[in-house]
This record gives structure tokens, sequence and C-alpha cells, in this order.
């Protein structure tokens, strides 16, 4: 779908942009603006104020358009890119058979096209921000935050401090401690980088690594990331030699709070719970990933409406923002609300709220971005609501969630700067990216122990074909 639209349009220092609709903290509004500044939201109000009190600044209309804040993924694996569809049909705990052994292999130019691989497909998904849980590559993290920064997306990237293994390679306990703080130090004061610290599963670190992790993220305001009650594998292997479930135990040696980012919780009891809530923890729900390679769906409406501060993320299985919003929304009445008679499971509204304003409060950034208002960095969607799909058009937010699709999203812009228009970058060739990284993977790939317990799609029909069942005449 062509927008019509043209990067230059969009390249003043200080334009006001009128859409049919405009998305804001209580919903879409019809009738407003905003004034974006030097990549900020310097205005917000009804279209007609802001043509009088800014005569002199040039005009965008932009017809059948909605103007809505960029998502935001609170749970991204960046440096996963070349081997997604790897991990098909696999069962759980494919981070010891398939990313471990292929991390392993990445190197600096490995991990660089990686990674802006990855941040095209977000961009093009619409998700202006991506929270990485961090590498387990050796090295450092200067190949990633590079891809992110060429390709100008918002990234909190993630430093893994294991100590107990869970990476390619293990480093002293004096050694993560300096590269942690290092880490902080040096993203702290960045506009569109962010730093965070990362223990790849409670499992993976010694309780004085986590406790100190976690410490370090309070006291410099950065999120500490976990992924904790994921499988039933984990959750077991915690109880077997800690005698506690991995978020109990989190909670008992006091590396919950605020600053704890939880990716998945899907097997979690009520006291755990009342555990994340009490203790204002946040949990990243990744509902793909879920229905990909889960044992469960985490409750995520029940989490949020007892105080649970809750995220979406695509835990890199498909950075398509619309599509996750369907499946947050899916997943909760498939395992919830067909059983309890809850047909709105969330009402439309919730799941695009932690798509957005939420998703950057827990990632610490929403002073910054996550909704349209004065002061934020200018991280938002045109959105092309001239479609059939959207005629008539009688709940556009429910209709978002539901019904929206990829290509309807004309431009993307962070900070204020247009990244993306019909779904391509604007500045650089994301084509030859692609062909460099689809010819990079095949050498990375064949060279990693990579071990799959479940054959290719092609694979799986031949079995199918032959496994004795009569053939036609």
């Amino acid at each position: 779908m062509k927008s019509g639209l043209t990067a230059k349009e969009f390249a003043c220092d200080e334009q006001l942009l009128i859409p049919e609709w405009l998305m804001l903290k209580d919903g879409p509004v019809r009738d407003y603006g905003v004034i974006i500044s030097n990549g900020k939201f310097k205005d917000v109000a009804l279209a007609a104020s802001l043509k009088d009190r800014y005569p002199a600044v040039p005009t965008r209309e932009l017809g059948r358009t909605l103007l809505m804040p960029g998502f935001v993924d609170t749970h991204h694996h960046v440096t996963q890119s070349f081997g997604k569809s790897l991990v098909f049909g696999e069962p759980s705990e494919i981070f010891r058979r398939v990313w471990v052994p292929l991390e392993g292999r990445l190197t600096a130019e490995h991990l660089y096209l990686a990674s802006k691989l990855s941040a095209l497909e977000s961009l093009r998904g619409g998700f202006t921000t991506v929270c990485d849980a961090g590498t387990r590559a050796g090295g450092t993290l200067s190949a990633v935050t590079s891809a992110m920064s060429d390709v100008g997306i918002r990234c909190v990237v993630g430093l893994i401090c294991n100590d107990l293994g869970g990476s390619a390679s293990t480093p002293s306990i004096a050694e993560i401690q300096q590269r942690a703080e290092a880490h902080i130090v040096q993203w702290q004061s960045d506009r569109l980088i962010k730093p965070s610290l990362a223990i790849s599963i409670p499992e993976a670190a010694s309780d004085r690594m986590l406790k100190w992790v976690s410490d370090m993220c309070k006291e410099s305001g950065c999120v500490f990331q976990t992924h904790a009650n994921e499988h039933l594998a984990s959750v077991e292997r915690s109880i077997e030699q800690r005698r506690r479930r991995p978020i109990e135990h989190l909670y008992h040696i006091g590396a919950l709070g605020p600053q704890a980012l939880l990716a998945h919780a899907t097997l979690v009891t009520p006291e755990e719970i009342a555990m994340l809530r009490d203790t204002g923890s946040a949990v990243s729900y990744n509902p793909v990933a879920s229905a990909w390679k889960g044992n469960a769906v985490a409750p995520a409406h029940l989490m949020a409406t007892l105080g649970v501060r809750v995220g979406l993320g695509t835990d890199g299985t498909r950075s398509d923002g619309f599509r996750l919003l369907d499946y947050a929304e899916a997943a909760q009445r498939f395992a919830f609300g067909i059983g309890t008679g809850d047909s709105s499971c969330g009402a439309g509204w919730s799941w695009l709220e932690r798509s957005n304003r939420n998703g950057a409060q827990v990632l610490g950034i929403d002073s910054m971005t996550g909704d349209i208002a004065v002061g934020k960095d200018a991280d938002f969607l045109l959105v092309d609501l001239d479609v059939p799909e959207m005629t008539p058009s009688w709940d556009l937010t429910w209709e978002l969630v539901r019904i929206a699709n990829r290509d309807q999203i004309m431009a993307v812009f962070v900070a204020g700067k247009m990244r993306l228009l019909d779904g391509w970058p604007v500045d650089w060739d994301a084509k030859a990216l692609m062909a460099e990284a689809a010819e990079v993977a095949k050498t990375v790939v064949a060279k990693a122990p990579i071990t799959k317990l479940h054959g290719t799609s092609s694979e799986s029909r031949a079995v199918h074909r032959h496994s004795g069942k009569p053939k036609a005449a």
C-alpha cells in the first residue's frame, strides 16, 4: 500500500500534523493536531487552536489517518534473527539446543547484521521501542548498540550477567560486575539507547549475583531482566536446586522490586502474583511465544487487574504490533475468558494501552515515550484508516486490536524523525542488508552445533505420507 507521502514533507524542524484521529491517553479524538518541534511533542490541542497559535509553522493535513504512539516491545532477542524459524515445532527450552549454540557462533559482524535485521523488522511492525533481553554471544555489545543506533530505533539493551552458565562463556564475578557498571555508565544518558542488566534465567546465576544485579539496577534506575516461570522444566529445576519456584526464589532473596521485569511468568501461583504486586515488579506478557512454544498463557489480564504492571513483548517471534495486540487479547479469551464467560477480556483498550504507554512504564522510560503528550519524544505511527476492513468504523480502539494490519502503517517516526515510509527505510538500503544477512546466516547456522527435535514442515509432510497409511490407487 503506497501512502502518497514523501520523506521531504516531514523534514521540518517544527511542523503541525493534523490527522483525522489522534490516539491520546484516554482514547482516540477527532479534530486534534500535534506540534512537533526538534523531535518532541511541543503541543497537543484542537487543530483550530494550534493553527491560530502557530501561524508560521508548516501544516500537514493527513486525511483519513490515525496518528498513534509507536508500539513498545518489552521483551525481544534482537540477535536471534538468523534462526527464528529454526525453532518452529520445537518443545520448550530451545535456548539450550538452538539459541546458545547459534549465538555462540556470532562474531561482531554477525551480531551487527542480526541486530540490524531485527530492528528493521520491528520498525516495519510499528515498534518504535524494543527491549533486548541480552545476547548469549561473547564479547561486548557495541555491535548491537551500533545497529540499533544506525537504524534509529529506541532500544533498552540488556547485558547478560550470568555467573553459573547459560551463555557462550562465563566470565568471573569481578569481570561481570565491571562490565555491568561500564554498560550502565556508557548508555545512561543516551537519547535512544538505554542500559539494562539481565540474568537469562534465575538458575543461571548465584543468589549473590541475582541480588547484586537487581540492586545495581535499582540504584541506577535501570531495568533488571530475567525469564521466570516460563516452562515446566525451569520451574521444576528451580524447585530441585533451591526448593522454591523461580519467582518465589527471587522474592525470597530480595531480587524483586520496581526495577524487575520478568519475561513470560506464565506458570504463576496466586502467591507469586501477590509477590509481584507487592514488590512493584513488572511482567512482559508474550502471547505469541505462548502459542508457538510455551507451556501456558500468562494470566496477564488478572495480573493487571490485581495491580501488577504488564507490558507486551514479542520474545523475538514476530515483530508485528497489530498481530501482537490480536494475540494478546485472543490468548486471554482462549485460556481464561471462555471458561468464565468473559467475552470482553480487557475491552480492547487495555491491550492497546499495554502496547505503548504501559510498556514504556514497565521499561522505566515513560518520561520519554509511550504516548502522545507534551514534552515527550515524538515516537509515533501514521496509520491508514481508508481501508475496507475498517469501513464503517464504530469502535476504533477495539478495531485496532482485532482488525488493523501492519500494511496500514504508512510511516514510522522515532524522536520526530521519519525512519520508515511505506515499510522501508528512507535513508539506507534495506534490501542490501537482507541479501547480506541471508548469505551470512547460511554459514553461521551450518557451523553452529544446533540440535533440532522437529523437522521442517516439508520433512513432516514426507513422514506423514510414508507413515503406513493406505495409498491412493
